[in-house]
């Protein structure tokens, strides 16, 4: 039986347990035996999944540095759920101690951070994921795959969609702090819808135009982004972050043998083909979540659909979004 692979949960907060109680189905490849989180209170709450999966729960030392030094030679991975303003000096941190690191999205505040993630990796030498679920999920894979061996034909355009009561739901959480967030809807839930387009299309964006609006909060909560690829194909993005209460998304991706209908977590893929009336499902293989995948990523079976790369990509196509934004919706260049 292979070794399991022992890995620190760096913050347990809301998401963190999400995607907590997913790996506690896997105790047969995963061991958990530190957690760091600063609030006592969240902490409190993680106890409890460990108690509703059967699990002894793991000691909590909040403070990363100790951990890291107290635990040396006993982690392979560490998996960071914390706000965005902390990715990049935690994730330098572990990949520093020799851990391999799965980060939650977004993988950094900007530009700067991700090249200097890259460089970290680079030198380390030690594997770094981002946990997009849609570039983990095997519907997106799938559609990637089917694309680039000529099955649905040429990409044409995109129009994607997510929504949720995001604006309403997040006051008064660091959500809503740009210092800590970095930005609003579109950064954050949105950032999905980023990702999953872009790797869709497999290239990246050459201009944009767009329109946010801050409904009077800190930070955008609603966004209008229209876009063209470097083939040529249009885009378009919208994100309803003031919506009924609700959590959900559509893309639409149109080709010249197909269109293809999925979500910005890769939750579902459907294809309507020439001569059909509706869409069929396109069946794959079933996922665990990131955890899972990542594992996968790590012992070599798949190669990693997110590395940091990604989070380059997504950080300049923010910016151009936020650039045109502020200028009323000019064309901006994406360089």
């Amino acid at each position: 039986m292979a070794k399991k692979v022992s890995v620190t949960l760096i913050g347990v907060g809301g998401m963190a347990r999400w995607h907590l109680r997913q790996m506690l189905t896997m105790t047969s490849t995963t061991d958990i035996p530190v957690v760091c989180e600063p609030s006592e209170k969240q902490y409190a709450e993680s106890v409890k999944i460990f108690a509703e999966g059967g699990q002894k729960p793991p000691p909590n030392q909040p403070d990363l540095d100790r951990l890291l030094h107290d635990y040396r030679g006993q982690l392979d991975a560490a998996f960071i759920i914390t706000p965005h303003a902390n990715h990049h000096d935690q994730t330098a941190a572990c990949m520093e101690a020799g851990l391999d690191v799965l980060l939650e999205k977004p993988m950094v505040m900007n530009a700067a951070e991700a090249r200097s993630l890259m460089t970290v990796r680079d030198r380390t030498g030690k594997l770094l994921v981002v946990a997009f679920p849609g570039s983990l999920s095997p519907q997106i894979r799938k559609a990637v795959t089917m694309y680039r061996a000529g099955v649905l034909g040429e990409l044409q355009s995109i129009s994607a969609t997510v929504w949720q009561s995001w604006g309403p739901g997040t006051v008064g959480s660091w959500r809503q702090e740009p210092k800590i967030s970095g930005g609003g809807f579109l950064f954050d839930t949105g950032a999905h819808m980023l990702n999953t387009v872009v790797d869709l299309a497999g290239e990246e964006f050459t201009e944009v135009a767009a329109f946010m609006d801050f409904n009077q909060r800190p930070v955008e909560t609603e966004a209008v982004v229209i876009g063209r690829l470097k083939s040529g194909a249009m885009v378009t993005l919208h994100g309803a972050g003031e919506s009924i209460p609700s959590c959900a998304s559509d893309i639409y991706a149109f080709y010249t043998k197909a269109i293809l209908r999925t979500g910005i977590w890769g939750e579902k893929l459907e294809m309507q083909t020439t001569g059909e009336n509706r869409f069929k499902r396109v069946r794959v293989a079933k996922s665990r979540g990131v955890w899972e995948q990542f594992l996968a990523v790590r012992e070599g079976k798949l190669a990693n659909p997110c590395p940091p790369e990604v989070g380059l990509r997504m950080a300049k196509l923010y910016d151009a979004i936020k650039i045109s934004a502020a200028q009323n919706g000019a064309v901006v260049k994406c360089e």
